[in-house]
């Protein structure tokens, strides 16, 4: 039996400063198992990539392909890497940066829905994007993903 590769996802996370304090550009997860869901379904936006190709450029190109918008300038700030609760492995690093969540065209996965059905349908992989504020944004994101939060606020403290 040969070992399993190891699941690694690259993203970034966008911040910005409003008089209401600092906010953070989260994704909610989209399909069915997400819809209903609030706390613990929603994430930076990331993608899974191959050993071979650099983390930042994966997270470049993840946050095109999850946002359908090309990836900010400015300072990348690393916030380092998670290991979350299915084993997967995520880097992520914020960019100050503002977007309207309305620009978002999210990209799509197919699936095998409803389950043993035989059809597949095609859902978004992010269902809406939207500005957080930090403590907002810890109720509701991904638990492991909750210490990029922790992280993004000791650099910006």
């Amino acid at each position: 039996m040969t070992p399993s590769r190891e699941r690694r996802s690259a993203g970034l996370l966008l911040f910005r400063h409003t008089d209401g304090g600092m906010e953070v550009l989260l994704g909610h997860m989209g399909g069915p198992f997400f819809a209903k869901r609030d706390a613990g379904a929603w994430t930076v936006p990331k993608g899974e990539y191959e050993p071979d190709e650099p983390a930042w450029d994966a997270a470049r190109r993840e946050f095109q392909e999850e946002l359908g918008l090309a990836p900010p300038d400015g300072e990348a700030v690393p916030l380092g890497e998670v290991k979350q609760a299915g084993g997967k492995i995520v880097t992520v690093w914020a960019v100050e940066a503002d977007l309207d969540p309305a620009t978002v065209v999210p990209g799509t996965f197919v699936m095998e829905w409803p389950p043993r059905s035989g059809r597949t349908q095609e859902f978004p992989e992010l269902d809406r994007v939207e500005w957080l504020g930090v403590e907002r944004a810890r109720e509701v994101i991904v638990k492991a993903q909750a210490a990029f939060l922790d992280r993004l606020a000791e650099h910006s403290a």
